[in-house]
């Protein structure tokens, strides 16, 4: 049985493309908060096929302090997935991590509540 853990991320992002053997791959892109008042950034690849949804080391592509910084990298990381995808002929439309969003799961994260 396959343990889930995303109870950190805040926002995500999933790309479907081919691999280069042409078959299907799911990239996934993600922001969450870490205890230390960390912000992270993580990128996986075909994450189906692993026995847990535990993000390993490698694959964080950024942790810092900063939420600008965290929605930098996370933003840079799906533009260059998708252009990857164009340069393949996919046409995937995706929206950019907005600070929004972001905010809204972080105000329940300290408070208990959320402000839907």
């Amino acid at each position: 049985m396959r343990r889930k853990s995303s109870a950190g991320r805040f926002a995500e992002r999933v790309l479907t493309g081919v691999d280069d053997a042409g078959a299907e791959e799911r990239i996934v892109i993600w922001i969450e908060r870490k205890s230390g008042a960390v912000w992270a950034v993580g990128r996986v690849v075909n994450p189906q096929h692993r026995n847990s949804d535990e993000p390993r080391r490698d694959d964080y592509v950024f942790e810092g302090y900063e939420l600008d910084d965290a929605l930098e990298v996370a933003n840079g990381t799906l533009e260059d997935d998708v252009s990857v995808l164009e340069q393949d002929g996919r046409d995937e439309k995706v929206k950019p991590f907005l600070r929004g969003e972001l905010l809204k799961p972080l105000e329940n994260y300290f408070f208990g509540r959320s402000s839907r």
